[in-house]
């Protein structure tokens, strides 16, 4: 509602993202979202009419029963409302849902030849109207790559605010509580303990995750730079030096002026990529 936009914008927020879904009330019930696509349209004009510097739609795809038209069908209306960014996901089965109690029964199944050709489709569909992809599952207008992603995925620093949220900072990754009641009972609390998580990070751990969620951005990564942000000695990624060169033998990567990417065939597999990333040599000591 406006009350609420007008708090976004005094509190300093410039960049705002609607969990649209789908714009088909069929599948947003097979999601089961408790909004329905016509309270999207009417937040997304009050939204867009606000004055956020940018505004960013979330897609899903893979609802059961969803084709590729259909999905073709979200991304032209997204594409009409002109966001300056899109970010789209596979649904994933999260338990105590009832999506999950139905995969369980069997009622649906995951098929991920099925969730390759959605992947396929956006990539191809969504930069013939201006909207570069530069991650995985993110796209933007030129100039208007979400800055605290970017941010993340380089393995920097953040903080999260409210519930649920989560921060790094200080060599910590750390996670609010998600239920409201319980986040604002923390509060007051001495760390760790008004945290939901809390995990210690070395830089060795740190950069590993930079290498990981780095190959999920189109630009890739360049190792020697990793190296000297977190003062690491060179050696210390030579299993991940051979493993990213393994990756270029089988035809899932390349190697540009000195940067690691993976090509699209990598980018689709890049989950599994990430599960079989080889752990840092720990004995080899810092710079």
């Amino acid at each position: 509602n406006s009350e609420k936009v007008d708090a976004f914008l005094n509190g300093g927020v410039n960049r705002l993202s609607l969990g649209v879904q789908t714009f088909n009330q069929q599948f947003m019930k097979e999601l089961g979202r408790d909004h329905d696509v016509d309270s999207v349209m009417t937040a997304y004009e009050l939204v867009r009419n606000a004055g956020f510097a940018s505004v960013n739609l979330d897609l899903l795809f893979g609802a059961p029963g969803q084709t590729l038209d259909d999905w073709q069908d979200d991304l032209r209306k997204a594409v009409d409302l002109k966001p300056d960014h899109i970010s789209t996901y596979c649904l994933t089965f999260e338990e105590d849902t009832a999506l999950y109690a139905k995969l369980s029964k069997g009622e649906v199944s995951i098929d991920p030849e099925r969730e390759a050709s959605f992947y396929e489709l956006a990539w191809e569909y969504l930069p013939t109207f201006g909207f570069s992809q530069y991650e995985v599952s993110n796209y933007a207008k030129p100039g208007m790559e979400s800055l605290h992603n970017l941010n993340t995925w380089s393995m920097n620093e953040w903080i999260g605010y409210g519930p649920s949220a989560s921060s790094q900072l200080n060599g910590v990754r750390r996670k609010n509580f998600a239920n409201i009641e319980q986040w604002g009972r923390h509060l007051l609390l001495d760390k760790p303990q008004k945290y939901e998580e809390w995990t210690n990070l070395g830089d060795a751990e740190i950069a590993r995750d930079a290498v990981i969620f780095g190959l999920r951005m189109n630009r890739g990564i360049n190792l020697k730079e990793i190296c000297g942000k977190f003062h690491l000695s060179p050696s210390i990624f030579a299993e991940i030096n051979l493993f990213l060169d393994l990756l270029i033998t089988e035809g899932l990567g390349e190697k540009i002026d000195g940067n690691y990417c993976l090509n699209q065939e990598g980018r689709m597999r890049c989950d599994a990529i990430a599960k079989e990333m080889p752990e840092l040599n720990q004995e080899v000591a810092a710079v």
